[in-house]
């Protein structure tokens, strides 16, 4: 049985304008993600009767909380019979996979989901005076990693990366081929923040952040946002676009939520959640014909391959040479808008809206040229994972 019976359907996507510091607030990148959803499924605001995003009224710093679902509901004035949001949840688009089961059993219709950052702005307004002020005392899990300057996800997932070079020989110049071949990518996407070319000798000269994690691995802060419009499937005929459906979807977790306690440190929660999305789909990794897969650290896009089946476990190393298979042009094409590393971190969403642009043939120059009806999309890292198959017989 497909996810939620083929019920779920993606009916329009839209992106605001993305960009380094461009000085514009949270709440008014969604509402423009949110016109431009709407108006790309030929609906209107009267017909959305939910509301989804990630992560919510979360205190946090630094433009991570774009805006919440209730934001966005009172700005527009609508009248939602199911709202939702959450940050314990299976990765940044586990929210989108509660819209689909919702419209799937009758609780909504057309959901709008979303999610927004302004990190760029808020992280440069914030920079002097972080800097200026004390930090706050440890808690948490925090306690255990600030003594030893572990303060940031770029050293727990580098040290991810150790364990799985120690164990299986992947080298930084393997995982350098992908981040090229993102850059790659971003050059053809006129909305990337990056798009200048990039060589070897830029990705390994660039500074090191945390072990084996160089400037060039880690994502780029932005500000943008994306919005989803998921509907119920008897609800979408007549509507601007052939629906595409939600095939399957992977939400498991298997172990304890920790950055460092798993059992297996070669492996992350994107193993589970797309095991479950398998276990639940008609289709094998052999029938997607590309993918879009979170790099907000470009090892975590390693794992992803891994954890879709693209690759063995343990030969990520040798996929990941095989430079043709996954550029544009290539068997299985990833991340052919540049992903976040080079395209801009708008936190997981980004992923699905490129998916659906590249199945309704709408991603202009960096389109894939043969056909493609199957998208897997991977989306978080470490203990945050969630991921769809999307399908489209357009």
């Amino acid at each position: 049985m497909t996810f939620v019976e083929n019920r779920a359907v993606i009916t329009g996507i839209g992106q605001s304008q993305i960009g380094r510091r461009i000085g514009r607030s949270g709440i008014d990148l969604a509402l423009e993600a949110a016109e431009r959803a709407v108006a790309h499924a030929g609906l209107t605001f009267d017909a959305i009767d939910g509301v989804a995003s990630y992560p919510g009224p979360v205190a946090a710093e630094g433009g991570f909380v774009g805006a919440t679902t209730h934001d966005v509901r009172d700005a527009l004035g609508l009248r939602t019979r199911w709202h939702t949001s959450s940050v314990e949840t299976s990765g940044q688009i586990g929210t989108l996979l509660d819209a689909a089961a919702a419209v799937a059993t009758g609780r909504a219709t057309h959901v709008l989901c979303f999610r927004a950052v302004c990190e760029a702005t808020a992280q440069a307004q914030g920079r002097a005076a972080a800097l200026s002020s004390k930090s706050p005392r440890a808690s948490g899990h925090s306690e255990f990693r600030m003594p030893f300057g572990a303060a940031s996800p770029a050293n727990w997932i580098g040290m991810y990366a150790q364990r799985y070079m120690h164990e299986f020989g992947l080298t930084r110049e393997q995982i350098g081929k992908l981040v090229i071949n993102a850059r790659s990518n971003a050059g053809r996407n006129p909305h990337a923040i990056y798009r200048q070319p990039m060589t070897m000798e830029d990705y390994l000269g660039a500074r090191l952040i945390s072990w084996p994690l160089g400037l060039y691995d880690c994502d780029v802060p932005c500000d943008g946002a994306t919005a989803v419009i998921v509907s119920r499937r008897e609800e979408s005929a007549g509507l601007a676009h052939t629906p595409i459906s939600i095939e399957s979807a992977g939400a498991a977790l298997y172990t304890r939520h920790s950055w460092d306690q798993r059992p297996d440190l070669t492996t992350m929660a994107a193993h589970d959640a797309a095991a479950d999305m398998w276990e639940h789909s008609r289709f094998g990794p052999a029938d997607v014909d590309f993918a879009t897969l979170y790099d907000g650290f470009s090892y975590l896009c390693t794992q992803w391959i891994e954890a879709f089946g693209f690759a063995e476990h343990g030969k990520v190393g040798a996929f990941l040479d095989d430079t043709d298979r996954y550029r544009i042009e290539g068997e299985l094409p990833i991340n052919p808008h540049g992903g976040q590393l080079s395209a801009g971190r708008l936190h997981g969403y980004g992923f699905v809206h490129e998916a659906c642009l590249q199945l309704w043939g709408e991603a202009g120059e960096r389109q894939i040229p043969k056909s493609t009806s199957l998208a897997a999309v991977g989306v978080g890292g470490g203990p945050e994972a969630g991921c769809l198959l999307l399908h489209h017989d357009g």
